[in-house]
């Protein structure tokens, strides 16, 4: 609850500061690669985390991967963080400044799971149909999943739409296993 709050916080800050500074596309894309890098390298999540390490060092780490890759201002982020000794919410604080970017920009997130890739045709479909509902920008995010057998299933935001043939037949079973016609003893 504690790295929530102080997360929150942190990217608070960090989007109004962007935003004076009219760099917020490129801070929101350095934070979009610091949670990437992070979701892919557990071993960075731990060293962040590691109280024995200390920040110099994990500085000194930050700067030698993301240096020539990162805005200016996203580093010196970073180091004011690691200052504070608060280095091991940094994927936390990059991850609730990509949501308030999100929100501040209107950007509506849609996650779709089929069994199988979408084709061009059916994404911009899909895609349009989205944009159009929410008059929003969207980011579709796109997963598959072979248990669905075939079919989709669609969320946005909070709401999910299942229209998966793994759906269909947990209905069908459902409404096998409680036949009004046979009589229980």
């Amino acid at each position: 609850m504690v790295e929530t709050k102080v997360s929150k916080r942190y990217a608070k800050s960090l989007l109004e500061l962007a935003q004076e500074k009219s760099i917020m596309d490129a801070v929101q894309n350095d934070m979009k690669l610091f949670a990437a890098v992070c979701d892919q390298n557990h071993d960075l999540s731990l060293l962040l985390a590691n109280p024995i390490i200390h920040s110099d060092k994990k500085m000194e780490i930050l700067r030698k991967v993301f240096g020539d890759k990162m805005n200016a201002l996203s580093i010196s982020f970073f180091e004011i963080v690691a200052r504070k000794g608060r280095e091991a919410y940094l994927e936390h604080i990059a991850k609730s400044f990509i949501a308030l970017y999100k929100q501040k920009k209107g950007i509506l997130t849609a996650e779709i799971t089929s069994a199988v890739g979408l084709d061009d045709k059916l994404r911009k479909s899909v895609y349009d149909m989205i944009s159009n509902s929410g008059k929003s920008e969207v980011e579709l995010i796109e997963k598959i999943d072979q248990k669905l057998i075939g079919g989709f299933v669609l969320r946005i935001g909070d709401k999910q739409y299942d229209a998966s043939i793994a759906a269909d037949l947990r209905k069908l079973a459902k409404d096998f296993s409680s036949n009004p016609y046979i009589r229980k003893n």
